[in-house]
Parts: structure tokens; sequence; C-alpha cells
């Protein structure tokens, strides 16, 4: 299992671009990565469709 960031850099796209992705803010990309937010399952999600991977293989 990787962390969001992990999955965001092997993938070579910017927290700006994963956002746009999974339609939240840039700065919850960057809260939830230091780990100073907690994503919902519905932000979950989004971020794991995004990054074309299952929900379960992020670690939060």
């Amino acid at each position: 299992m990787k962390s969001l960031k992990e999955h965001r850099l092997e993938k070579l796209i910017t927290q700006t671009e994963l956002a746009k992705l999974a339609k939240i803010s840039r700065v919850s990309v960057s809260q939830i990565e230091k780990g100073q937010q907690k994503p919902s399952e519905l932000t979950i999600r989004k971020l794991a469709k995004a990054l074309d991977v299952k929900p379960a293989d992020i670690e939060f």
C-alpha cells in the first residue's frame, strides 16, 4: 500500500492536477498528504478514481 503522495508522484502529476482530476481543492490534497485532514469516503473514492487505483490501495 502506498500513500496518496506516492501514488501521485508515481503518476507524475502535481497536487493541482490531482485536485482538478478529483474535483477537490488543492489545499485539501495538500492537507490530506500531510495528514492534517482526514478524507471522507467520497473524497477517497474521487482521489482513487483520479489516480486509477482502488481506494483500498491508498494509505491515509
